[in-house]
């Protein structure tokens, strides 16, 4: 559960943004479990520009090819100290940094033949040419055959080390999916002696035939291209998650991608300034399906400008005890526009069902409780009821539950038994 700079400002975030957000969440986010910071794409090059990416990018790099961050957007990182002061600081909120890198080896490095550390090697002689990123021309891939291939990972992961680095976005690695280049970067954590969480993305038609491998090699991996604050975006991910859910597990977590809500676009890759174009009944609907799945959250506002009905979201109860203590989620039924999925308190003898209404209509319905996941024989005799957005209790008769459900809204059930 964290913050991203990404939806935004895009490629060009600096310093004293990242404390601002960093800052808030350890005031308002942190008791609810938000812990992470971390500081998306083109960190290490002093022009970068919302909108795009440069062709060709000068990049701020040390003497052997390891990226840099920018001293205009990052003056903390000054004398060679790199991430480690602004580190430090989120540290001492209580929070943990993390960072964004694309796979492979600088361009300009490889141009400059610029020496491996702890090699005889240099940079163009590790570098698979042919192995390019299709929307950003920073780097090569590298050529996992060459004994300074993983050379290089280890000496980049040595520095994220010594800075302070907790968490690694990295970038460009399972959409195509490149088992190598994965291995390799695991390899080169472990080989650094720090505990990173490595982030996989973006996760382009990911297939679970990769599953057991993601899990060995590494701990998040997105399931989607980029998701943006519309609608189809986020209706695409029911199909995914539905697919991903029974397979998560602790340690290894399918991610559905960042929750575009807020205050975004402050300097982003697409579109103007803008509060998110999502309804609040649509974040309602994003906000519980990521739970209901058990992805990772990670969050692409502005907190600090943001409306305050974000951070009701972003603290609802119920929501984030799915999210952390429950088993058994999963889809149970669509039809429709109607989709239904169940969970299982891991603390409690609680259930979780949530209806999601994904039509353009209001949707009123009756559903059985067993169809809920409440057992073959459910009636209201055994469960009392909480709709955990509204905060509205339920307490019905016989076996149906009636809901009412305005278009791209959810329903979100805390069901408790009833004492016999």
């Amino acid at each position: 559960m964290g913050w991203n700079s990404w939806d935004c400002y895009g490629t060009t975030v600096t310093e004293a943004e990242v404390l601002a957000n960093a800052e808030y969440m350890a005031a308002h986010l942190a008791p609810y479990g938000w812990d992470t910071v971390v500081v998306d794409i083109q960190w290490y090059e002093p022009a970068a520009k919302a909108g795009g990416y440069n062709d060709g990018a000068a990049l701020v790099l040390d003497e052997v090819g390891r990226q840099m961050p920018a001293l205009n957007r990052f003056p903390s990182a000054e004398d060679g100290r790199g991430f480690a002061p602004l580190a430090a600081k989120i540290h001492a909120l209580g929070l943990k940094f993390g960072l964004h890198i694309m796979r492979g080896i600088p361009r300009q490095a490889v141009r400059d033949k610029l020496p491996v550390a702890g090699t005889g090697y240099t940079a163009d002689q590790v570098a698979d040419l042919d192995s390019v990123c299709d929307w950003n021309t920073d780097n090569y891939g590298l050529n996992l055959n060459h004994p300074g291939a993983q050379a290089y990972y280890d000496s980049q992961l040595a520095l994220f080390a010594a800075w302070g680095v907790d968490f690694i976005k990295a970038d460009d690695m399972v959409g195509p999916y490149l088992a190598g280049e994965i291995q390799s970067y695991q390899q080169a954590i472990r080989n650094s002696g720090r505990e990173m969480i490595l982030s996989l993305s973006p996760g382009r038609a990911l297939s679970l035939a990769h599953l057991e491998h993601l899990r060995e090699n590494s701990q998040m991996w997105r399931v989607s291209d980029d998701l943006w604050d519309n609608w189809d975006d986020v209706e695409a991910q029911f199909a995914r998650m539905a697919r991903w859910a029974p397979h998560q597990r602790s340690g290894a977590w399918a991610d559905a991608d960042m929750l575009p809500v807020g205050r975004i676009a402050l300097r982003a890759e697409r579109g103007p300034e803008r509060v998110t174009r999502l309804s609040l009944d649509e974040q309602r609907t994003m906000m519980t399906l990521w739970c209901m799945s058990r992805s990772p959250l990670m969050l692409g506002c502005d907190l600090p400008s943001s409306p305050p009905e974000t951070l009701g979201l972003l603290t609802n109860p119920d929501a984030l005890d799915v999210l952390k203590a429950s088993a058994g989620n999963r889809e149970l039924l669509r039809e429709g526009d109607l989709v239904v999925w169940a969970a299982e308190s891991t603390t409690s003898a609680d259930r979780f069902g949530a209806v999601f209404n994904t039509g353009t209509e209001v949707l009123r319905r009756d559903i059985l409780l067993r169809d809920l996941g409440l057992g073959e024989t459910a009636e209201w005799d055994h469960w009392a009821a909480l709709e955990s957005w509204t905060q509205e209790k339920l307490d019905g008769t016989g076996e149906a539950l009636s809901f009412e459900i305005a278009p791209h809204g959810v329903c979100l059930y805390r069901f408790t038994p009833r004492a016999t």
